[in-house]
């Protein structure tokens, strides 16, 4: 009996060694069975970690025939699909209208320089719009045969004046020969040259009054101008204007002093929030259209005049249900159902159902609450991504729960 003792302990760490091992080759053939895939080329395939051969992106898990509901996304891949949410109930939030919106210079801060004297544009300093212009910048230079007339008469009239210095009557033709130089546009600094040089010359250089950028210029070099004429146009987009367009049949809904929810494509993540400064009373030509208007602070020049904007109109929620935008929704033969984040990255299907329907917006009579996170960009991926990670409807997932 003692060998039969000795020989069990002997073989016992034995046993226990290659159970260990028996363990670990089961984990070894249930991790292989895993299976990884790109989540923009499906057909890309293998059972370890790595990269898509074809757009370089990170393999996920495939996680087909997965139980657990929802998508779980990262920060990267929701930009790059696009994903917007909106909390259901919060002021300027509600996606019930969207306006087509565009960004335009604000007149305020646009100037016209024209010419101060009739000549001829000997040297144009500006020669291109686009141009970025500093006050005090030279912008051109003009002969002009009045501006050396002038320039003869305040030379006369300084040397009157010095002549006779107690005689009142040069005192002031002087300081009337100076007021005509500084009215056709000379500074102090150019009197103050000509004074001490007591020279007249028909070559008037002009500066800046103002910065801005050259947005357009209505001269060449060499033309002749009137005293007058348009030479060029400065606008200044430190502040622009949004503008948007809406059915005059609409223009109930909105009100001066309203709060808007503005979209810059290409700066989704910033959303400025603005009000209603001008609703324009006339209809646009040719068209059933009113413009309703709003004033974008631009200190570091982030947007230029030109760029689309979406613009979200609040509406308030009414007992008949929660207003949502058309690309929120998801139908198949189902029904239909929206997304909701229900924690940050995360994403599950919702079941709603509808009510009144129409370009701008769509009610949801239930399947929501205030206070959700609905997406309402990017919802069409969200279900593309499902089938293809869960093999699944997720519609079928949500009855079945």
């Amino acid at each position: 009996m003692k060998r039969i003792y000795l020989i069990i302990i002997l073989l016992l760490p034995l046993m226990m060694t290659v159970g260990c091992r028996e363990e670990k080759s089961k984990n070894k053939v249930v991790a292989s069975k895993e299976t990884y895939t790109c989540p923009m080329h499906p057909q890309v395939m293998q059972h370890e970690m790595g990269t898509c051969p074809v757009c370089g992106m990170d393999l996920v898990r495939f996680e087909k025939g997965d139980a657990a509901g929802g998508l779980q996304l990262s920060e990267r891949q929701m930009t790059l699909a696009n994903v917007r949410t909106i909390t259901i109930g919060d002021a300027g939030d509600g996606g019930g209208k969207q306006l087509n919106g565009r960004l335009v210079a604000n007149p305020e801060q646009t100037s016209f320089i024209s010419s101060r004297v009739a000549g001829r544009l000997d040297k144009l300093f500006v020669r291109q719009t686009g141009e970025q212009i500093k006050k005090g910048q030279p912008l051109y230079q003009i002969y002009s045969e009045q501006l050396a007339t002038l320039q003869q008469e305040f030379l006369l009239a300084l040397e009157q004046s010095a002549q006779f210095p107690d005689d009142k009557t040069f005192t002031q033709i002087l300081n009337a020969a100076r007021q005509k130089l500084r009215l056709y546009g000379q500074s102090e600094g150019q009197i103050r040259s000509l004074q001490h040089s007591r020279k007249a010359s028909p070559n008037i250089t002009f500066f800046a009054p103002e910065s801005g950028t050259v947005a357009e210029l209505s001269v060449t070099e060499g033309q002749y101008v009137a005293e007058g004429s348009p030479l060029l146009r400065l606008e200044g987009y430190q502040s622009l204007w949004v503008e948007a367009d809406i059915y005059a049949s609409e223009i109930s809904q909105i009100k001066a002093g309203q709060q808007l929810r503005v979209v810059i494509p290409g700066w989704e993540d910033e959303p400025q929030m603005l009000k209603v400064s001008f609703i324009n009373p006339s209809l646009q030509q040719g068209a059933q259209l009113l413009q309703i208007r709003a004033e974008l602070p631009n200190p570091d020049n982030q947007w230029q005049p030109g760029l689309q904007a979406k613009v979200f109109v609040a509406q308030k929620s009414t007992a008949k249900g929660l207003s949502l935008p058309p690309d929120a929704l998801i139908r198949n033969g189902k029904g239909a159902h929206v997304w909701v984040e229900t924690k940050p990255g995360h994403f599950e299907p919702r079941i709603v159902e509808t009510g009144l329907e129409g370009t701008e917006g769509i009610v949801v009579s239930s399947g929501l609450q205030p206070g959700d996170k609905v997406v309402i960009s990017g919802a069409y991926l969200l279900y593309s991504e499902y089938l293809l990670k869960k093999g699944k409807d997720p519609m079928a997932a949500v009855h079945k729960s």
